[in-house]
């Protein structure tokens, strides 16, 4: 069964450069681990996922604009992450602030084409059924 994601999970964009930390309010009042449980709208960039170091995606216009720069070598640029879409697909078996919770098998897609998944959870006691 997979685990639920929690405040301090760690997360692995396919475009980044490093892992990045999962910040989840404690606005729902649901706690695993004595953290804040994930839903499926904890996803704003900057709010939520924080920057994955640099960013080496051609589609993200300032990666772009440098390697063009570079004549056509590859440079990454500081990533900020576009995550404007929910965690797919959620666990629909477990609800926080009656939304769908996020356990470690869910992604989120970043606008730059990366896809950003679940590294470490930030607990490894509770799991979703």
């Amino acid at each position: 069964m997979p685990l639920q994601v929690v405040n301090g999970a760690q997360l692995l964009c396919s475009f980044g450069m490093l892992p990045s930390s999962l910040v989840v309010l404690p606005t729902n009042r649901v706690f695993s681990g004595n953290q804040p449980a994930a839903n499926i709208l904890d996803h704003k960039p900057m709010l939520n996922v924080q920057p994955f170091g640099m960013c080496m995606s051609l589609a993200n216009p300032q990666v772009a604009a440098a390697t063009s720069a570079a004549s056509g070598v590859l440079t990454p640029q500081p990533c900020i992450p576009m995550t404007q879409t929910p965690w797919t697909p959620g666990a629909a078996t477990v609800l926080v602030g009656n939304l769908p919770a996020v356990d470690n098998t869910c992604t989120c897609q970043c606008l730059w084409g990366g896809l950003v998944s679940v590294l470490n959870p930030g607990q490894v006691t509770e799991l979703i059924p």
